[in-house]
C-alpha cells in the first residue's frame, strides 16, 4: 500500500488528470499526441520505480540502472568494509593472545 503513495506515482497521476482535462475539449493535434506520449513515459518510469523499490525491499536483485541498485551497492560496500574490519580486529586480538 505504501508504494501506491509514492511521489512519482502521485505526480504522474495528477499530470494525467490535468492533461485529460486540458485535451477533452480540444481536437487532437501533434502537440496533444506528444503530450500523451510524454505522460505515458512518465507513468512507465514511475511504475518502474515502484517495482524496483518493492524488489529491493524484498531482497531481489534490481537492474543496474535503477537508483535502488546504487543504494544497495553502497550498503553492501559498507557491510563488507565492516566485516573486513571486524575480521582484522579479531585476528589482531588472536595474535595478541598468542604473544
Amino acid at each position: 500500500m505504501r508504494y501506491l503513495f509514492s511521489t512519482g506515482l502521485i505526480a504522474a497521476i495528477s499530470a494525467g488528470v490535468s492533461l485529460l482535462r486540458g485535451t477533452r475539449q480540444e481536437p487532437i493535434t501533434w502537440r496533444s499526441a506528444l503530450s500523451w506520449v510524454s505522460w505515458g513515459i512518465t507513468m512507465a518510469l514511475a511504475v518502474g520505480a515502484v517495482v524496483d523499490m518493492n524488489r529491493s525491499r524484498r531482497g531481489v536483485l534490481v537492474d543496474a540502472d535503477s537508483p535502488q541498485s546504487v543504494k544497495k551497492s553502497k550498503k553492501a560496500q559498507r557491510l563488507q568494509f565492516r566485516s573486513q574490519k571486524a575480521l582484522a580486529d579479531a585476528q589482531d586480538h588472536a595474535q595478541d593472545r598468542r604473544s
